[in-house]
């Protein structure tokens, strides 16, 4: 137990530093900007296109590796219950409204790293592009006071290698 508590010390210390940066309300609008685009929504549009455009097997890899991702989301979120900066410490406000309670792992930057992963096995020179955006996604995702950092680390863990497995499975 002592492990855990001193990662989250280190969170919080992490998460204060991110907090008390200058600039904090354009950080906050780009943030916002860069969080929808890792919208669940956005990746089935995505995907939409893709199967359209005739990249069937690439489709199929996303199809597998989002449910893979999903539940094992899903279990990590339930087993772990952490709570959310807003809810672990005293006098802090998240910018935005959270879509569930629990902060571990995060669930936009899992999304933005398997997508990141994926496309990048197909599309290789969007490599640099993709990885840059997943990174930010997790970074926003700080930055807008709904995760501490080590839940993005493990949500960029977790969707690399959920995607990893469909593309094992599948190609």
């Amino acid at each position: 137990m002592n492990i855990l508590q001193n990662i989250h010390a280190f969170d919080v210390q992490t998460f204060s530093w991110c907090m008390a940066r200058k600039h904090r309300a354009k950080l906050t609008t780009i943030g916002r900007a860069i969080s929808f685009s890792a919208d669940g929504p956005l990746y089935a549009l995505g995907a939409l296109l893709l199967w359209w455009a005739g990249y069937d097997v690439l489709v199929a890899v996303l199809a597998l590796g989002f449910v893979v991702e999903r539940l094992v989301y899903f279990v990590l979120k339930r087993g772990f219950k952490r709570n959310r900066p807003a809810d672990a410490l005293d006098n802090f406000s998240s910018f935005i409204i959270p879509s569930d309670q629990f902060s571990f792992p995060s669930g936009h930057t899992s999304g933005a790293f398997f997508i990141a992963f994926c496309l990048s096995e197909w599309f290789p020179s969007l490599n640099m592009m993709l990885y840059f955006w997943a990174a930010n996604v997790g970074l926003s995702r700080i930055f807008l006071g709904v995760h501490f950092p080590t839940d993005t680390v493990i949500g960029a863990l977790l969707g690399s290698a959920c995607a990893a497995l469909a593309i094992g499975v599948l190609v």
